[in-house]
């Protein structure tokens, strides 16, 4: 079954995380007509009032030679190891914070999914891109697949869905996932972490029941781990069911933050080595 995704959104500031993050869509969607839009935003940028959004975002008529360059040579690079007829490749530059000119650019460009390199768990807090990525996987609306700085692409047969069943699962997010999967007619590997003996609740049961009724047409398991550490229970998982993606909802800050954000424990790799298919409802 074909993709139905149509343009996809790659931020870069032209550094080797973005390039990275690039490689791996192009190969990831390899075999599906889609339109890659590469966005820069030049954040030396200050808003007039708290209430300026969009207003503030502004297209870089008058880029400063050097921006110009780089992205010509950032499409240059780009177009070099990619070259594939079924691709439309685009490229932006805006003026703005960096935030409101990516929903900006999703909004009046009808982007469906955003792909952003990142420097793992330490890189989110500094100033770089992560941080950014970071910004974009808690504030904009779409989903968005985080690729680490030590991930190269392989075909994600595997895709692990950590969840806790705490939320009811919306058509938006399961489709997503359904469409991510039948690009590679990847198996789909549901996993509880149960950090208590408490079995299931019925909400729980029911929000569980409906999500493997929606899973009926593409392969799929359920998975429990009993461990009262949440990082450790994935990296376990990651390893024995040899998971090539990891998918998350993130609606669930709490549950999502200590998976993506914060595993600083020496033996947790996951985090820098597996993309992270972000969900939103």
């Amino acid at each position: 079954m074909k993709s139905t995704i149509q343009h996809i959104l790659i931020p870069t500031d032209f550094s080797q995380n973005a390039l990275n993050a690039t490689d791996y869509a192009l190969r990831f969607f390899k075999s599906q007509k889609i339109t890659f839009h590469f966005l820069h935003i030049n954040i030396s940028f200050k808003k007039n009032s708290e209430e300026e959004e969009y207003d503030s975002v502004i297209p870089c008529e008058k880029n400063s030679a050097k921006l110009k360059v780089e992205m010509e040579d950032w499409m240059e690079k780009v177009c070099a190891f990619h070259s594939n007829p079924n691709h439309h490749l685009k490229d932006t530059i805006l003026k703005a914070p960096f935030v409101e000119g990516i929903r900006n650019y999703i909004t009046i460009n009808k982007i469906e999914f955003l792909v952003m390199g990142t420097k793992g768990a330490s890189g989110l807090k500094e100033m770089t891109l992560g941080s950014k990525t970071g910004a974009v996987i808690t504030r904009v609306k779409c989903p968005i697949l985080v690729i680490p700085e030590e991930a190269s692409f392989k075909k994600p047969l595997t895709i692990g869905f950590p969840t806790d069943f705490n939320m009811r699962y919306s058509h938006r997010v399961v489709d997503t996932l359904q469409n991510i999967s039948k690009v590679f007619q990847s198996s789909i590997k549901v996993l509880r972490v149960a950090q208590t003996q408490k079995p299931l609740d019925n909400f729980q049961n029911g929000n569980r029941e409906v999500l493997k009724e929606r899973l009926h047409d593409i392969p799929h398991s359920f998975h429990v781990i009993e461990n009262p550490n949440l990082e450790n229970a994935l990296q376990s998982f990651v390893n024995t069911m040899h998971i090539d993606m990891v998918a998350m909802i993130a609606k669930n800050l709490n549950f999502f933050q200590r998976i993506l954000f914060k595993p600083h424990m020496g033996q947790i790799s996951y985090h820098i080595q597996i993309p992270f298919l972000v969900l939103h409802e």
